[in-house]
């Protein structure tokens, strides 16, 4: 539902936050598909008995697209614009929770891994290409995520949103979209360019917070009503006023938007801790093979050194054994040894613990 001052929903009271329910085929639409397919990529994986982590599956469509039919088609969806400060709910879900929760999921990597070897390397190919790379890159994508809110909420746009029901509905994907560039490369485990470290992931998070609180602040403190036309057109004999529901909309953007920040900080020291732990196992496993490898090696070596050489080998007699060639009593004249074939014995047996 898409209200409108002609169009508008009853009062909203406390039994109606849990009722007043709206149907928006598109945005029905736009979460049944990318559910399906992903509940599609889960259950090819368990057909073919591949193992799939429940903990992503839970983040991507209870957390994700869950998250986004809360704030679309719940009482959120159905009062955002009659209400600033429901709307700064609706926002904050979209921009920051469904966001963090689809990366977490790892959808591409859930592609890649039951795509045919044609979609795999047409998908591959559009996660390198140079146009990926620069929405994704973390700078880039920071300064959008910052910018967004402040283009919206201080100039005209809003109000285009409120009086057009499509051009609200690409506000949603607008919401999504754009953080999705921050937090994919950020806190996303899927196989894409532009990942940076973990102590810069944190830092590039704690930049948020400042912004966060400067943009609540202002929308709590101007007297300004933002899309005042809009707003005031409703004549809503129900609280609060719509000042004092822009009063709450900017205390809601600088609270909610800290507060979703640090648990965002803490879920990247969560994987910086894994993935630390990953590394050091790693390094332990590669260490231990390079030593069993040098011990193997030393030995080899060991074994070829001390063996004895058989009577009787190229240029060897036995020990007071006259030769053809030697005159009996004469200068024994013997021909120098061969170690070739002992060269040779040592070579391979050294050759063989690498192989």
């Amino acid at each position: 539902m898409h209200a409108t001052p002609f169009d508008q929903p009853p009062a909203l009271t406390p039994l109606r936050f849990l009722t007043a329910w709206t149907f928006d085929i598109w945005a029905v639409i736009g979460l049944v598909i990318p559910l399906g397919l992903y509940l599609y990529g889960v259950w090819r994986l368990k057909r073919r008995g591949d193992h799939w982590s429940l903990g992503r599956t839970l983040a991507f469509c209870v957390g994700g697209i869950g998250s986004a039919a809360i704030a679309t088609l719940s009482v959120l969806g159905t009062y955002d614009t009659v209400l600033l400060s429901i709307h700064m709910v609706q926002h904050m879900l979209l921009s920051m929770i469904v966001p963090m929760f689809l990366a977490l999921g790892a959808p591409v990597t859930l592609a890649l891994r039951v795509l045919p070897v044609r979609g795999r390397k047409v998908l591959s190919a559009v996660l390198h290409s140079r146009v990926v790379k620069v929405l994704s890159f973390p700078p880039l994508a920071l300064g959008l995520y910052v910018a967004n809110p402040f283009v919206l909420y201080f100039t005209p746009l809003y109000e285009v949103t409120l009086n057009s029901g499509f051009w609200h509905n690409w506000m949603h994907v607008h919401f999504v979209v754009t953080s999705s560039l921050l937090y994919w490369p950020l806190v996303g485990v899927d196989p894409i360019p532009n990942r940076v470290s973990y102590p810069m992931r944190v830092l590039m998070f704690f930049l948020t917070l400042p912004f966060h609180a400067f943009l609540g602040v202002s929308i709590m403190s101007t007297d300004r009503l933002i899309a005042e036309d809009w707003y005031v057109a409703f004549e809503r004999a129900w609280p609060p006023s719509p000042l004092a529901d822009q009063e709450i909309a900017g205390g809601i953007l600088w609270g909610s938007g800290d507060a979703i920040a640090t648990v965002v900080i803490l879920v990247l020291f969560v994987q910086w801790y894994r993935s630390s732990q990953l590394e050091a196992r790693r390094i332990d496993r590669q260490l231990d093979r390079e030593e069993a490898a040098a011990e193997r090696r030393a030995s080899a070596e060991t074994g070829a050194a001390g063996a004895p050489t058989e009577p009787g080998a190229a240029g060897g007699t036995s020990e007071g054994e006259p030769t053809a060639t030697d005159p009996v009593g004469g200068d024994t004249m013997s021909e120098p040894e061969d170690h070739s074939a002992n060269r040779t014995n040592t070579v391979a047996v050294r050759i063989r613990p690498d192989e």
